[in-house]
């Protein structure tokens, strides 16, 4: 397994999942603890992965490449750097909370539930470890089946509208994006007068700026899509509404951290040159996304919907970082992903424990819940500090470094302007989570039916473990993920000035 274990990390819940297809129906439980089991031995060897990692090393690690169908150039061929490691098993991660809290969740169709989970599992890990652009297609494309399905079979009274929605916006960004990379593969075979398929063998076709200027739109619009940052955001409050827990924790966990990984994998590295020209205007529409994230999730009285909009903000941050390019604002990108995916997550997860038991999320039903889930109510209250970014909490850190970094990128033409509104995002973030908090949980038990809850049962203790010990770790140690992202985007850094220094110079192809 050594020799092969990125691929069983990819792999296992597939192969899992395949399991499950020939169990009868009538093992109704049975399909939970497998999933779960799965799920928690992926975990594992995700685990393993990365303390195997080694930190401090630049390039891709645990390679594995067969070839697939030659004629075409397309290979199986798969690697992790810091930036895929971290995601990866912040996928597996979540995959497993999210089965965890299908116990009681999720009581018809189980089997379906977790054979989706898992696949979508698969395709989530591959498409971060995938080196391949058809390899990166095929598992970004697969995401959108089992997701299809969990939202419009398992979600809520609105479920159709939803899910055609996610998959109409989703599909549009695929065939942008395909569209750019046959036309960056048939021009690897016209200048290098064979096919390919390989990132490392297309990072080496010389492309025009006027070329990268318009690929890297198409590009930019797929991640966008799927980041999302305004304007291609409007899907997002409708599939976390709609969309069960289990749903609501990957998406925002994990499917939204797809749009940034994309933008770092392929779009800047492909095309740093309109990256960098372009960059000033990706960081306006990050900073507007931002402040309008967090001034529509003010409006809302729905606390999903409040959460879905915060994720907007949030996100606006990511995309802030990577349009700095420099490595300490993009690294700091890549920590605010893994601080949304835990922290975020989590208060879905918290969401729908109440929700299972009050069946609303409208916060004028709810009051006092402090007094009746004392329990729940700390472990709400710590999750929503880290999601705030208070210090010594994970959400800090990623946040004071995209901001640290983008006030120093040259590549901006007002940094300090794009920062000063960042922080105002912030502080809106505070009062709407803070706000949220008070109506949720404090003042008086208005509703008989509030004064009966239960406290958090064994298995949603279990389930919030992880994400508030990691809320609490990554807010004291960092460097234990900086470590390994680090190398990733100094290269990266390096790879878009290098391009930048060489056009200025009149080196750049023209």
């Amino acid at each position: 397994m050594s020799g092969h274990l990125l691929s069983w990390v990819i792999f296992l819940p597939l192969l899992f999942a395949t399991v499950l297809l020939w169990i009868p129906r009538r093992f109704d439980r049975a399909f939970y603890f497998l999933g779960v089991g799965a799920s928690a031995l992926t975990f594992a060897l995700s685990l393993h992965l990365f303390g195997e990692f080694i930190p401090g090393e630049f390039g891709f690690q645990f390679q594995e490449r067969v070839d697939w169908i030659s004629s075409f150039g397309i290979s199986y061929f798969v690697g992790i750097d810091g930036v895929g490691l971290v995601l990866v098993v912040l996928s597996a991660l979540l995959t497993l909370v999210a089965l965890l809290s299908t116990w009681t969740a999720v009581k018809a169709r189980r089997k379906e539930f977790v054979i989706a989970c898992l696949v979508l599992e698969t395709a989530m890990i591959g498409t971060f470890a995938a080196m391949d652009v058809f390899l990166f297609y095929v598992f970004w494309e697969a995401v959108l089946v089992p997701m299809y399905m969990l939202i419009g079979v398992f979600g809520g009274k609105r479920r159709i509208y939803a899910t055609l929605k996610f998959f109409l916006y989703t599909m549009a960004g695929s065939v942008l994006m395909l569209v750019g990379l046959l036309t960056v593969y048939s021009m690897h075979i016209t200048q290098f007068g064979f096919a390919s398929t390989s990132i490392p063998d297309l990072l080496q076709v010389g492309i025009t700026l006027s070329d990268q200027m318009w690929l890297f739109i198409l590009f930019f619009i797929a991640f966008a899509i799927k980041i999302p940052i305004f304007p291609f955001h409007t899907w997002l409050p409708d599939a976390h509404v709609e969309a069960p827990t289990a749903g609501s924790i990957i998406l925002a966990g994990v499917l939204l951290k797809m749009g940034g990984y994309g933008l770092i994998r392929l779009a800047i590295p492909l095309f740093p040159l309109a990256a960098h020209f372009l960059a000033p205007w990706i960081a306006l529409l990050a900073v507007v996304g931002i402040i309008y994230g967090g001034l529509v999730a003010l409006a809302q009285e729905d606390v999903k919907k409040l959460i879905a909009y915060s994720s907007v903000s949030h996100m606006g941050f990511v995309v802030l970082g990577l349009a700095s390019l420099n490595a300490v604002s993009m690294g700091g990108a890549v920590f605010v992903m893994i601080a949304h995916g835990i922290t975020t997550g989590a208060l879905f997860l918290l969401v729908g424990m109440v929700y299972e038991r009050r069946h609303t999320r409208l916060m004028a039903d709810f009051g006092g819940l402090a007094k009746s889930m004392p329990w729940y109510a700390a472990g709400f209250l710590f999750i929503t500090l880290g999601s705030i970014g208070l210090p010594g909490l994970c959400g800090f850190v990623g946040e004071f470094l995209v901001l640290n970094g983008s006030f120093h990128a040259l590549v901006l033409k007002h940094p300090a302007w794009l920062v000063g509104f960042s922080v105002l995002g912030i502080v809106i973030g505070a009062g709407y989570m803070l706000w949220m908090f008070e109506r949720v949980f404090y003042g008086p038990l208005k509703f008989e039916e509030n004064k009966k809850l239960q406290d958090l049962k064994i298995v949603e203790v279990v389930s919030l473990v992880v994400p508030i010990a990691l809320t609490l770790w990554l807010g004291v140690r960092p460097g234990v993920v900086l470590s390994r992202i680090s190398p990733a985007m100094e290269e990266l850094s390096n790879h878009v000035q290098s391009h930048v220094t060489r056009y200025e110079t009149g080196k750049e192809v023209e």
